[in-house]
Order: structure tokens, then C-alpha cells, then sequence
């Protein structure tokens, strides 16, 4: 696959090492060519750098690691996303005391917003910069789940297969709206590990259990809860 970084800081660096050891054919993106190129450079992996533009043209798949910047201010022309799929990684800034106000529309639609004609999925997002290094062994030891939404179905495929390819546990969430969801939870885990001082870096394993074969507890009771 011919991945576009839009972006060369921690994680469109990081994704994108871990893109090119898989084999994918990687470009990083930066204000400057000088950058990015710098950031391929340092790669390797027969990665190439250059401008945001460059990348935009040379990628099936982009990842938007600009936070909340309108790609029209970034890229010459916007034309060059349509029919593409466009990760977005990003989470909004934290306020002072964790303090959120709840999310009425996530970064990843204001992004679709922009850029009608691009595939904008959410993913990537609810873990720190320090868990890709782990990637993917032993992070495929530890399930760690990638959650990920947009409203066409291939390109939320996509995405996850680009997940897994490295170490993660995809989890398909559906339509792109249900990224407010999924940004909450990457603020959750922030407070976490910042707010709280966990130690190490906070992460979520969707896992699903088996019904259990004996209802001792009497099982669910009909209520008004849904």
C-alpha cells in the first residue's frame, strides 16, 4: 500500500516506520521538503520525504496528523484527497484540570467537513507515542485495541488491516459519528496516564466473553434500561 504522511511528528513518524517495516511504500509529508525528507533519512526502510503536496499525491491512504488545521491551508489544493482514505489521529487539545467539555462533533467530522470527497476514518488516537515502540512484538501480545470509524465500510477494512499489520486489535465501530465516542476515549486515556500518574502507558483490549452456561445470579430482569 502507498501511504501518504501528511505531518512528520511523533505519530506520523511513528506509523510510518512501522508502515514501511511492514513493506508499504511510505512518503512523509512536512512544511518542508528539507523535513521530510530529513524524517525519511532517518527511516530508512526506502522511505521517501518531502512536502505535504508530494505525499498527498503520492499516497492511497493518508494520515492527517495536523490537529484541527483545515487541509486547505495545508496542501495547494484539497482536490488531490478526493477518493482517498484519510486517517485521522488526532485528539483535541487538553484543557486545564481535564476539564472536557463534551464533544458535539469530533475532529474527524470537521475534517469530512473539509474534504467531502475524501474517505475520512478515525483510529489511532487512544494511545501514547511510547506504545508504538513496541510495535508489533510484544504489542500484538497485549491485544491492544484500535478503534475505528468511518462511514465507508472499505475504508474502515482498510484501516484496520493497516492496524493489524503492526500489532493491533482492530475494533470496527461504524460511522464516522461514533468518532466522538472514540475521541472521548482517547481523552479518558490521557487522564489516565497523565492526569492519574498511572505509571506506564494506559491501554484498552476490547475483549468478548462467552455467555455463562449457569444463570446463578438469575440472569437480566426485564427493566426500563435498554
Amino acid at each position: 500500500m502507498k501511504i501518504g504522511i501528511l505531518g512528520s511528528g511523533n505519530m506520523g513518524r511513528s506509523l510510518g516506520i512501522l508502515w514501511a517495516e511492514q513493506k508499504h511504500e511510505v512518503f512523509f509529508g512536512s512544511r518542508t521538503a528539507e523535513k521530510g525528507q530529513a524524517v525519511a533519512e532517518s527511516a530508512g526502510n526506502n522511505t521517501q520525504g518531502g512536502t505535504n503536496d508530494e505525499a498527498a499525491a503520492f499516497g492511497d491512504v493518508l494520515l492527517y496528523t495536523i490537529r484541527g488545521v483545515n487541509p486547505a491551508e495545508v496542501l495547494t489544493s484539497i482536490d488531490v484527497l478526493d477518493g482517498k482514505i484519510l486517517i485521522d489521529c488526532n485528539n483535541y487539545e487538553i484543557p486545564e484540570n481535564f476539564a472536557y467539555q463534551p464533544i458535539e462533533l469530533s475532529l474527524a467530522e470537521k475534517l469530512a467537513s473539509e474534504v467531502p470527497q475524501a474517505l475520512v476514518v478515525k483510529a489511532f488516537n487512544t494511545m501514547a507515542q511510547e506504545v508504538f515502540e513496541l510495535s508489533p512484538q510484544p504489542l500484538n501480545e497485549y491485544n491492544v485495541s484500535v478503534f475505528v470509524a468511518g462511514d465507508d465500510e472499505d475504508a474502515r477494512k482498510m484501516v484496520m488491516s493497516l492496524a493489524a499489520d503492526i500489532g493491533f486489535a482492530p475494533v470496527d465501530c461504524g460511522e464516522l459519528r461514533f468518532s466522538r465516542l472514540i475521541e472521548g476515549l482517547g481523552d479518558f486515556i490521557r487522564y489516565l496516564i497523565i492526569g492519574q500518574k498511572l505509571g506506564g502507558y494506559a491501554t484498552i483490549s476490547v475483549e468478548t466473553l462467552p455467555e455463562a452456561k449457569n444463570q446463578r445470579l438469575g440472569g437480566r430482569q426485564s427493566s426500563s434500561l435498554h
